[in-house]
């Protein structure tokens, strides 16, 4: 048999050149998949920084949005409610107008009384007439209070519970 003749130093040098090519690729390896771990990461890093963005902005529009429409819903609460005090103080005005107009009245039929049961007469009447005037004008004023005020309430209800949903609003899965 023939044996093969071996070069020691070639076959060194070919072992070498061999780990020199494989930590090569060994390095180009590692390289490429820290490079596409670090890209994956970056990437996902992105969406989750965008996601986090348009929350936040679309948290901001929504607050936004909710304080304009406090604030309307106040304006609007002030609208009615001085329309309705502008109501209330009419009706208080006219009132007392036409009362003074009849304290007038009466006073002139008592001027012209001609016995005392006859001035006694007409003041009794007038009195009693006042008083059920009185009563039923305070009535219908303390009613218009209370719708002013329901009526003048009713845009604040109104957003106050809007808010309440949003904020108490069970988000979707």
């Amino acid at each position: 048999m023939t044996t093969k003749k071996t070069n020691p130093a070639a076959d060194a040098t070919k072992q070498i050149e061999d780990a020199v090519e494989a930590g090569k690729k060994s390095v180009e390896q590692a390289m490429k998949a820290s490079t596409e771990g670090y890209e994956q990461a970056l990437n996902m890093t992105k969406e989750q920084v965008e996601k986090a963005s348009a929350q936040f902005f679309q948290s901001y529009d929504e607050a936004a949005a909710m304080n304009k429409e406090s604030v309307d819903a106040m304006v609007k609460a002030g609208e009615v409610l001085t329309k309705g005090a502008e109501s209330v103080g009419k009706a208080y005005f006219d009132f007392a107008q036409s009362s003074a107009e009849a304290g007038v009245e009466a006073s002139k039929a008592m001027m012209t009384a001609k016995t005392v049961k006859d001035f006694v007469d007409i003041q009794s009447e007038f009195a009693r007439t006042s008083f059920d005037n009185f009563l039923a004008e305070s009535t219908r004023l303390s009613e218009m209070s209370v719708k002013v005020a329901n009526e003048a309430f009713e845009p604040l209800k109104a957003q106050f519970n809007a808010g309440f949903e949003k904020a108490f609003k069970v988000p979707a899965l």
